[in-house]
């Protein structure tokens, strides 16, 4: 699958791009990080991978901070003229939860989406230019305790969350899969 998005709203937010996100101190959630998060939703949906339509898959165990139970989906996408990889991985819960229970009402246990798109040369050369953001089930962007929402570079220079968990992965910042798409 492969999908092409354009927006307007897409030249903001990649001409601001990280140095309004810098600006606050922190290298996320600015209103041009949810911008973008916003048509990375938009190809998901186009893509089946989130929405009424969405495909599905056979939910495998997962761990926190993602979910009890997980679906992950890898696609190439391309917005505003940059094709990129798109990860997303579905989180289920409550803790406890089986892929029976997740199967058989998947919307009642869909806790959140988390995904990683790989953004043009020069957006996060440090972290492999990945974008980060995490949606809620109805696919407004999640916000922190701090009320910061959770799109672009998430917890860069942090100790915890999704950057410094990511690191650790022994290529390409991915946990899951050793070979994507676009590269």
């Amino acid at each position: 699958m492969k999908t092409i998005i354009t927006a307007a709203i897409a030249s903001l937010a990649i001409s601001a791009g990280p140095a309004l996100a810098q600006e606050g101190g922190m290298p996320f959630g600015s209103p041009e990080d949810v911008a973008y998060a916003e048509l990375i939703w938009t190809l998901m949906e186009a893509e089946r991978l989130a929405g009424p339509n969405m495909i599905r898959a056979f939910p495998y165990e997962g761990t926190d901070p993602h979910g009890m139970m997980l679906e992950t989906f890898y696609d190439v996408g391309t917005i505003n003229g940059h094709t990129g990889d798109l990860i997303v991985k579905r989180n289920f819960g409550p803790e406890g939860v089986s892929a029976d229970e997740v199967l058989a009402n998947p919307e009642g246990h869909l806790g959140a989406y988390t995904v990683m798109f790989r953004r043009e040369a020069g957006y996060d050369p440090e972290n492999l230019n990945w974008f980060w953001a995490r949606y809620n089930p109805d696919g407004s962007v999640s916000q922190n305790p701090m009320g910061m929402a959770l799109a672009g570079r998430v917890a860069k220079g942090m100790d915890e969350g999704c950057i410094a968990c990511h690191q650790a992965a022994a290529d390409d910042m991915v946990f899951t899969s050793d070979h994507l798409i676009a590269n």
